[in-house]
């Protein structure tokens, strides 16, 4: 496999208004490789379970939002329903998602982890946020915010007001 080619000093605050095309282009490989290390360590905790990303995805949210109905979950992964009721119906069916009948509207289903789901989402979150915690005390507080808020500038609009508003309440 070709290695990522870095090359040169790192940009200066006023170099970086004034990105080359190859210098987006390192950026884009870094993602890459960033995200690549960010889920090699998931991805082989759910391996064990048969289970892939997908699975990770609805564990987290799950998690963060209890009680949160198919629709919403839909609408924050962007996924086709056929392919959340696969990975939906198979955590239920292992005993780490439950499906309740909504109280207000019987026709929706609110989730919530089970113990068991709930212990193997804070194994997969344990991982990553070790892998976070370590790379923001290396970089500083500085880098931090600035990585935080390139991440913002790259989501769609509407999802990132959709998290700037679950922020402010939460």
């Amino acid at each position: 496999m070709p290695q990522p080619r870095m090359k040169g000093p790192a940009t200066t605050g006023e170099q970086l208004l004034f990105l080359t095309d190859e210098q987006l282009r390192q950026g884009i490989e870094l993602m890459f490789f960033a995200y690549r290390g960010f889920t090699a360590d998931p991805d082989r905790i759910l391996e064990e379970y048969g289970y892939g990303r997908a699975h990770h995805r609805v564990l987290h949210f799950v998690n963060r939002n209890p009680g949160l109905t198919v629709n919403e979950l839909l609408n924050i992964l962007g996924v086709t329903k056929q392919s959340l009721n696969r990975v939906l119906r198979q955590l239920v069916e292992d005993g780490l998602v439950d499906s309740r009948i909504g109280r207000t509207d019987r026709r929706q289903r609110n989730l919530y982890l089970t113990e068991k789901g709930s212990r193997l989402e804070a194994e997969l979150s344990a991982t990553q946020r070790a892998r976070m915690r370590r790379a923001y005390s290396a970089a500083g507080p500085e880098a931090v915010q600035g990585f935080r808020a390139v991440l913002e500038q790259m989501m769609e609009p509407e999802m990132r007001t959709r998290i700037e508003r679950a922020m402010e309440s939460g």
